[in-house]
């Protein structure tokens, strides 16, 4: 058995975090000690190392959520876990777009800045006045 303390270090998670997770539902509550102390099995360090790595992978927490639930249930057909992989992949994919033309339009700016005083600093023009920005870049959230 674990200690919150223990779980967090093993797992790399912090120990608010945990709490999060298990207040959401994506971790069970584990046992207590005769102290109150929370006590986890050995099983809740693959499954936090698990939501950690799917975190680092970028999926939401309800992607998250179909997932560990996939994995509670074996019998499940692998097509449900690659229906999520690929909401994701194309999740990725979008905002990669949306990075790439906000990369375009900082180049732009920087190339057309002239170095001269703040006064004429087509970064500072381009910034305060969106219809100088040569595409439509949205907000990356």
């Amino acid at each position: 058995m674990l200690t919150i303390g223990k779980l967090g270090k093993a797992a790399g998670v912090k120990v608010p975090t945990i709490r999060y997770y298990e207040q959401i539902g994506l971790l069970a509550p584990p046992e207590r000690s005769n102290g109150n102390q929370r006590l986890y099995p050995k099983a809740a360090l693959h499954r936090l190392a698990f939501i950690r790595h799917a975190r680092e992978l970028g999926f939401p927490l309800d992607a998250i959520r179909e997932l560990l639930d996939l994995a509670d249930h074996p019998e499940q057909p692998c097509a449900a876990a690659d229906a999520v992989a690929r909401r994701q992949l194309t999740a990725v994919e979008a905002r990669l777009a949306r990075l790439t033309a906000l990369k375009t339009e900082l180049e732009r700016m920087i190339e057309q800045c002239a170095g001269g005083s703040a006064a004429e600093c087509r970064v500072l023009e381009s910034i305060g006045d969106h219809a100088l920005c040569s595409t439509d870049h949205p907000r990356i959230p």
